[in-house]
């Protein structure tokens, strides 16, 4: 059994995929699968179902949302649910490796990747786009909005743009800057408050000999930065732009 956490949250048996109806279900199964083979107490899923709407029967209700789970795993692997989530002291435990979700295997090669960019960015491109292909939405999206879910959903997204801009390095430091130019223009359009995208699309323009159009990158960022948060470009932003005014040859 595989729980994917990228995306929507579903459970994967061999070559079946089955989704999880309930939002509350899946809101257990979510913070069970973050901490695969380590027991949860009872008092942090309850936290995590009920934080804003306390209730006088929580535990009864995180039970049966619990049974409803057992059922649906059991269904799925055909073996008994309570030994794949067993009942232990003041918690439930999953049983099954960290290995066996695929936040894991994101993780395991978004780092190898990352640590590859500068050795062997051909071999980081194949590993960090492989990462990305893991991805089918955004992290626990179709979870509850629960503390602990929220923040490894946000803990996940980061790291999600911080693989893409390894990837786009990779790819840059191996003379790809016209294949990148579509997707920096799309992530920049989809993420218009992380300057580091739009400093790659200003490098990737600069390169293929478009030093007006990568001053105009940084003007419109700033323009956008200034009207959503009050900011202006980080020092990064302004000393690229600097170098691409004066031809820098640190940029070739």
């Amino acid at each position: 059994m595989k729980i994917n956490l990228l995306g929507s949250l579903s459970i994967a048996h061999g070559d079946e995929l089955v989704a999880v109806p309930s939002r509350r279900v899946r809101a257990v199964l979510a913070l069970l699968a973050l901490n695969a083979g380590r027991p949860l107490p009872f008092d942090q899923l309850v936290d995590e179902l009920w934080a804003n709407r306390p209730m006088a029967n929580a535990r009864n209700a995180l039970q049966a949302n619990v049974v409803r789970l057992r059922k649906l795993i059991e269904s799925v692997t055909g073996r008994p649910g309570d030994r794949l989530l067993r009942t232990v002291n003041h918690g439930y435990v999953l049983e099954m490796a960290p290995a066996d979700t695929d936040i894991h295997w994101f993780y395991d090669l978004a780092d190898r990747g990352a640590a590859a960019v500068t050795r062997e960015p051909q071999e980081a491109i194949g590993l960090l786009e492989r990462s990305l292909r893991l991805w089918r939405g955004p992290a626990l999206f179709d979870t509850l909005d629960g503390p602990r879910c929220r923040i490894e959903a946000t803990r996940l997204n980061e790291r999600r743009l911080g693989t893409y801009e390894d990837l786009i390095t990779a790819k840059l430091a191996v003379g790809q800057t016209r294949q990148v130019l579509t997707e920096l223009r799309q992530l920049t359009a989809e993420y218009p408050e992380h300057e580091r995208f739009s400093e790659q699309l200003m490098v990737a323009l600069y390169r293929n000999g478009r030093q007006v159009e990568a001053l105009d990158v940084f003007h419109r960022a700033r323009q956008q930065l200034a009207e959503d948060l009050g900011l202006e470009p980080g020092p990064a932003m302004h000393q690229l732009y600097r170098q691409i005014l004066v031809r820098d040859s640190v940029l070739g």
